[in-house]
């Protein structure tokens, strides 16, 4: 099954990027094999580590105690804010009517595991999400451009809470990017740079260099624009966006691909087409599952998929897939980049 897709496309069609799926999944069995058989015969025993497992009977009074309540909230298709809040004072009635003697921390992953469970389950048997939505819903979107005088274009996105502003700043072909790469020095004259500050999502901590994220991030969404933009040729500038996440409430990197786009085309940059890009998850339970278009903070933590695909109204330009479940069946990923490219448009 699939585990990871990492693409970069030229506007490639959604049944062509399907077939060149399976071609590499049949492609990469033979490197499979070899693997196997290397472990069989050079390999060490796995150290198969101790997984910690829940505290039955924490679990069994929590839920006896709340259980309900935990279903309702689940129901209740709240904003982030008032669940959090219904949820505090839930925690704190719970502690307070199961006493001192339970371990807090065994309560809280207690309280974790009866989320999910009750999550999953309502979107499985009913296809309602925690926010109320149906399955293929878009959070309201909105879009402003030319927010900012000082600079050559800007762009502010918003997905629901999701808010992302991307500035655009034109250069020379003297200010393209030097790389000095294994292969030899090259330059970049275009570069795409993504901001995850602490506010975004509440939190305080130092600002230091850019983490992993950030770098992983702003290349798929600079993967993403790249098929579109002019050919030096015809417009011989250095091109550079800055994405600034203002709002985080999951599928960041796809609001600075629809900011940057904005942008560009405040800009006067010609681009060819517009690009969009939206965040796929899916929830699974043996043989059943369910698609989720445009996944929050919550769905994707809890959920089996994080599925990125960017594109214009004539195919996709990136695609970056991750998972938390041993693989993806056939049906999922061809569910999925339909449903993709509806969302996209």
């Amino acid at each position: 099954s699939v585990l990871m897709i990492e693409a970069g496309a030229n506007e490639f069609p959604e049944d062509k990027m399907l077939e060149a799926i399976h071609l590499a999944h049949r492609a990469i069995q033979d490197a499979i094999a070899m693997q196997q058989r290397m472990g069989e015969e050079i390999g060490k025993v796995k150290n198969p580590g101790v997984r910690k497992e829940l505290d039955r009977e924490v679990l069994a009074r929590v839920e006896s105690v709340a259980g309900q309540a935990i279903q309702e909230l689940v129901a209740a298709g709240a904003g982030r804010g008032e669940r959090k809040e219904q949820e505090e004072r839930l925690r704190q009635e719970i502690a307070e009517r199961l006493g001192s003697d339970v371990d807090p921390a065994a309560l809280s992953e207690a309280w974790d595991y009866l989320f999910k469970q009750a999550m999953r389950r309502r979107i499985l048997d009913t296809g309602i999400r925690v926010d109320g939505r149906d399955l293929r819903t878009i959070r309201p979107l909105q879009a402003e451009v030319g927010l900012i005088p000082r600079i050559h274009g800007s762009g502010l996105f918003s997905r629901g809470e999701t808010q992302v502003l991307t500035t655009a700043t034109l250069g020379t072909s003297s200010d393209e990017q030097t790389i000095e790469a294994l292969s030899g020095d090259f330059s970049k004259r275009f570069m795409h740079h993504y901001n995850f500050p602490p506010y975004s999502t509440g939190e305080a901590y130092p600002l230091r260099g850019p983490r992993r994220r950030e770098i992983g991030h702003g290349a798929l969404a600079e993967r993403a624009i790249v098929p579109v933009l002019p050919p030096e040729e015809e417009f011989p500038y250095t091109i550079r966006l800055v994405s600034e996440v203002l709002s985080s409430n999951g599928s960041t990197s796809m609001a600075s691909t629809c900011a940057s786009s904005l942008a560009l085309m405040d800009t006067g940059v010609p681009v060819r087409a517009a690009v969009a890009g939206i965040a796929m998850g899916v929830i699974t339970e043996g043989e059943r599952f369910a698609v989720l278009t445009d996944i929050q903070g919550l769905e994707d933590h809890l959920g089996d998929m994080d599925f990125k695909v960017a594109g214009t109204a004539k195919g996709i330009t990136a695609i970056q897939l991750d998972i938390k479940i041993r693989g993806l069946k056939d049906a999922i990923v061809a569910e999925t980049l339909t449903r993709a490219r509806e969302a996209r448009l």
